[in-house]
């Protein structure tokens, strides 16, 4: 991935002057999740401080370490992790690296995903195995309550009552605060929110690739976290990090990078966006940081929409 770009630099040495001139309001860089958790909306995800196909511990354990304390020094007080993340070495690493963790820091994990080896996924909804889940999280995490858990995925083969009974009476016991999912449609939210209150979403989600559009004005709507997880495209050819796509011109007049415009455009597209870039370069996680700086005028990320739709 390299060092920081140049257009990156530009934005840390504060080459938006002209730009924040003509913008009429700033947006809230916060929000309140689950309407008592107040989490800086631009976060961290940690499922790239792992091994290839994210699996096993990250190549240089004492970097990784140092990227998540970094984060937290930037403002980060939102991270993202799962138990598939690793399996399990993602959540023990967090642990490593913050804990004791400072005051306001809210971890998200996430269970009900399976890793039979490198780069497979499959969904486990049992109830049994939740609840098993939920304690295991907290015992790697080292917390007494979980601030957000979130399904990782619906289990197709069992009734999503019967897997969110078990979260509920977690929450019940005082193990887990708020309960969000992921990959969801907006009628599996509407069944699930019979079962236990949903306070977050985590749906793909980027400037390029806006399938989940309906859940995220079902989000808004409710008051709901909408976390887009690819917020930059994820780590394949899809990628915005990736040169040669139509946003690149657009980037270079705004003296940013593609990733940064990618993260300032999700910021502004709805107050309860919390994007959560992930990165195991320290270089990488000031470029992202630095993307809260953006703001433009409604005509400009008009412009930029319509180009990236175009793309």
């Amino acid at each position: 991935m390299g060092t920081i770009s140049a257009g990156a630099a530009g934005v840390l040495t504060g080459g938006l002057e002209k730009v924040l001139a003509a913008v009429p309001e700033a947006r809230d860089s916060t929000f309140q999740l689950g309407g008592d958790l107040l989490v800086n909306r631009l976060g961290f995800g940690a499922m790239r401080l792992t091994g290839e196909g994210i699996w096993g511990w990250p190549p240089d354990r004492e970097g990784a370490k140092k990227v998540l304390r970094r984060a937290v020094e930037l403002g980060v007080n939102f991270i993202d992790t799962a138990d598939a993340y690793g399996p399990e070495t993602n959540e023990l690493l967090i642990a490593e690296a913050l804990y004791p963790y400072p005051k306001g820091l809210v971890i998200a994990t996430k269970g009900g995903n399976t890793r039979p080896g490198p780069g497979q996924w499959v969904p486990d909804g049992r109830p049994e195995y939740l609840a098993q889940a939920v304690d295991k999280s907290l015992k790697r995490l080292k917390l007494e309550r979980i601030d957000l858990w979130q399904l990782h995925r619906i289990d197709r083969k069992v009734p999503v009552e019967e897997s969110l009974g078990a979260i509920k009476k977690a929450q019940d016991a005082g193990k887990i605060r708020h309960v969000g999912l992921s990959e969801v449609t907006v009628a599996e939210i509407e069944r699930a929110k019979k079962v236990v209150p949903i306070v977050s979403i985590q749906n793909r989600y980027n400037i390029t690739d806006r399938e989940s559009e309906a859940a995220l004005n079902y989000c808004e709507k409710e008051k709901m976290g909408f976390i887009p997880w690819a917020p930059i495209g994820g780590s394949g050819s899809r990628s915005l990090s990736k040169g040669g796509n139509a946003l690149e011109a657009e980037a270079k007049r705004h003296n940013v990078s593609v990733v940064q415009l990618a993260l300032a455009w999700l910021l502004q597209k709805s107050p309860v966006m919390l994007p959560i870039p992930g990165t195991s370069s320290l270089a990488h996680l000031e470029e992202n940081m630095a993307a809260e700086k953006l703001q433009l005028s409604a005509d400009e990320w008009k412009r930029i929409e319509d180009l990236a739709r175009g793309s």
